[in-house]
């Protein structure tokens, strides 16, 4: 019981570790979450900073999901605590102990939490994804196809339920981040990839 509390609380604080804040602070002396869209996460980045620290920050925070579940792995036998350390790694994105608890909606790092927790459903899941966001350039819209086709696809592969059951916790939990950008969407105001924001 100890090291499922040690690896869930390492957990939120390793999600807590938002790189975009970081990366914009120690190399361009600006606040990310004050420009753009105000979301500390790699999309933001990529508008605001570039391809180069919008793709690095995405690695690094999907990093985070997968070391968190891996973690989870590791120090228990429970096959509920990856589950729940994924979720504590995006929980810890979206609310950052280090960082006021302002942080990002979470996506790239639920794309490494899936992806850990069960490869193949979330593999086919991205390629989808990638597709989607290719051809509507909404960055939105991938994200939340992606985070309802992986419990769909664990679903299909028949892994267990703690597995289907955590994918599908995280699957809502990423709606409810997005509730602003499906309002938009619905409105007609969603940005999409490629369009600059500036500082």
């Amino acid at each position: 019981m100890l090291y499922n509390i040690i690896a869930i609380i390492a957990s939120y604080l390793l999600g807590s570790i938002s790189f975009s804040i970081v990366y914009a602070r120690l190399f361009k002396g600006i606040d990310i979450r004050q420009h753009g869209s105000g979301n500390a996460g790699a999309t933001n980045t990529l508008r605001i900073l570039g391809k180069g620290p919008g793709i690095l920050v995405f690695l690094l925070d999907f990093a985070k999901g997968t070391v968190a579940v891996l973690l989870g792995y590791w120090l228990s036998t429970n096959e509920w605590v990856p589950v729940l350390c994924g979720l504590a790694a995006i929980i810890g994105h979206n609310w950052p102990i280090w960082f006021r608890f302002k942080g990002g909606k979470g996506i790239a790092t639920t794309v490494g939490a899936m992806a850990a927790l069960a490869f193949w459903p979330a593999l086919i899941a991205g390629i989808l994804t990638i597709i989607l966001i290719a051809i509507t350039k909404y960055v939105s819209v991938g994200s939340l196809l992606f985070a309802t086709l992986t419990p769909i696809f664990v679903a299909i592969f028949n892994f267990s339920w703690p597995l289907f059951g955590g994918t599908l916790i995280i699957c809502l939990f990423a709606f409810v981040r997005h509730r602003s950008n499906i309002v938009k969407l619905l409105q007609g105001k969603e940005n999409k990839l490629g369009t600059k924001k500036g500082m």
